[in-house]
């Protein structure tokens, strides 16, 4: 690998590189890889995350993602585009095999807010980690940290059921986000060096409107029919990406979320008409831009899953 040219070396650490069947022991076995593919590469934004001035390196729960993160630490330590310190929990002194932490479980809702899903992607331990590195900046910062189902699948990370659309509005997946259930919401508030409160909450709207965020809530699936709302958040309906406030990208298969974006107030616009030119993003103040997906939502991620902000102007 240290030999190869720089563009060589990208695609064989991506893309994979085939087993040369040239000893018996490799011809016996079953794997046609010498080096596998990272098949989940797309989803860029599990493997970093740009939290205020600093990238957090991911921690992936399965060991076969375990080289992307090792590509975006790369990345950021050496590439003459960014410059921004980067923080890895395999540096941790403690419980270094407990911390797991990805980039779909973590959402920036304010400079000193952080929303953190906790489940089967993302431990305790993970979000202890980041806790006691607040810790070390002695600043006040609020955690909002989201209890998720273990199964079924699609509910590995928080942004399957809640993303953040606009100042004033947010996308969640209803039975989980508002409804009563067993999935505890609670919320750590950080001082100086301290964790000074540690307490349960109703939920993350009502958590973020204690601390002046009043978030109205978006339905994955429309309000009717539950069954509906598991099918749409299944295909990935509550993950969106914001590239502005109020202008929105997700997948147009969730016909009955779009309808439900429609009704407050945000115009439905295909993305290949704003490639063409027929349309201008900036002339609408809301604005959601759908894209097609069949095999894509089979992946388990939608349009947040698949972009990695490195910074944001302010809002």
């Amino acid at each position: 690998l240290l030999s190869l040219e720089s563009d060589e070396l990208a695609l064989q650490l991506i893309e994979g590189m085939v087993m040369q069947k040239n000893s018996l022991t490799k011809y016996l076995k079953k794997d046609r890889y010498a080096l596998k593919p990272l098949y989940n590469f797309f989803f860029t934004r599990d493997a970093s995350m740009s939290i205020r001035d600093n990238v957090l390196i991911g921690k992936m729960a399965s060991k076969v993602r375990s080289r992307e993160a090792m590509i975006m630490e790369a990345i950021f330590n050496n590439s003459k585009y960014v410059s921004a310190p980067t923080i890895n929990p395999r540096d941790a002194m403690h419980n270094v095999d407990d911390i797991t932490i990805e980039g779909g479980d973590v959402l920036i809702a304010r400079d000193d807010i952080f929303i953190i899903g906790f489940g089967a992607r993302s431990t305790s331990q993970g979000i202890d980690f980041i806790i006691d590195k607040i810790k070390e900046k002695k600043a006040t910062r609020h955690l909002i940290v989201q209890e998720l189902p273990e199964s079924p699948e699609s509910f590995i990370h928080l942004d399957m059921v809640f993303t953040l659309l606009d100042q004033d509005s947010c996308m969640v997946y209803d039975p989980l986000i508002l409804k009563n259930n067993k999935y505890q919401t609670i919320h750590i508030e950080i001082d100086n060096d301290k964790v000074t409160t540690i307490e349960n909450e109703e939920n993350i709207i009502s958590a973020l409107k204690k601390l002046g965020m009043d978030l109205k809530p978006v339905f994955c699936g429309g309000q009717q029919d539950e069954w509906t709302q598991e099918r749409e958040q299944w295909h990935s309906g509550a993950n969106f990406f914001a590239f502005a406030p109020g202008k929105i990208i997700g997948y147009a298969r969730n016909v009955y979320t779009m309808e439900e974006l429609y009704k407050n107030d945000y115009e439905i616009i295909k993305a290949v008409d704003i490639i063409s030119g027929k349309y201008d993003t900036n002339a609408y103040k809301k604005i959601a831009v759908s894209i097609e997906g069949s095999e894509l939502p089979r992946g388990g991620g939608g349009a947040r899953c698949m972009t990695m902000p490195v910074c944001r102007k302010s809002v």
